[in-house]
């Protein structure tokens, strides 16, 4: 078998990489110095320009199309808080007491989607049979808070025993107080 000859000393580097070394690190040093004053100067370019040109009256061509798109999103937030105000300032409290006050003995909530910006409400409900949701109907058209009461759909339940009654209404919701 051969005998291995390892070295674990490093070979003595030369001045000739040392200066290498110190040459890249300058050349590094002296590149980043140029950038920091090409940005400032870019800058200071820049400030005179706008200034130039809002002594002129004169406005970028691209600044045009930028505001206009800005005042989009904007007018489209300005909505949106709009109708979340809107659906904040209904009596919410109201119309559900009004409903838990509602007989619940023939007749089981199972939705409820207010529209607070149409204000509409849509009810989901199954009762026990026709009647009871007929009767449930014509309580609701009667109630202060509810109005224009209209049956959407109705389906009965023929594979459940005593056939219950699934059906959806729309109302209007009325507030006296709360605004448009």
């Amino acid at each position: 078998m051969r005998r291995l000859d390892l070295e674990f000393q490093p070979r003595r580097s030369g001045a000739l990489a040392w200066s290498l070394l110190a040459l890249g690190c300058a050349v590094v040093a002296a590149l980043v110095v140029l950038q920091q004053r090409l940005q400032v100067e870019q800058v200071d370019l820049e400030s005179r320009l706008h200034s130039l040109e809002l002594q002129l009256g004169r406005r970028p061509a691209t600044a045009a199309p930028q505001s206009s798109a800005a005042s989009r999103e904007q007018a489209e937030r300005l909505a949106q808080m709009r109708s979340v105000s809107q659906q904040l300032q209904r009596p919410w409290q109201q119309l559900f007491a009004m409903l838990e006050a509602q007989p619940q003995d023939d007749v089981a909530l199972l939705g409820l989607t207010p529209d607070a910006r149409k204000g509409q409400v849509r009810i989901a409900a199954e009762a026990r049979n026709l009647e009871a949701m007929l009767q449930y109907h014509q309580r609701l058209e009667a109630s202060a808070e509810l109005s224009d009461v209209s049956l959407l759909n109705h389906e009965v339940m023929v594979g459940q025993p005593e056939h219950p009654v699934r059906f959806t209404l729309t109302a209007t919701w009325e507030t006296g107080h709360a605004r448009p």
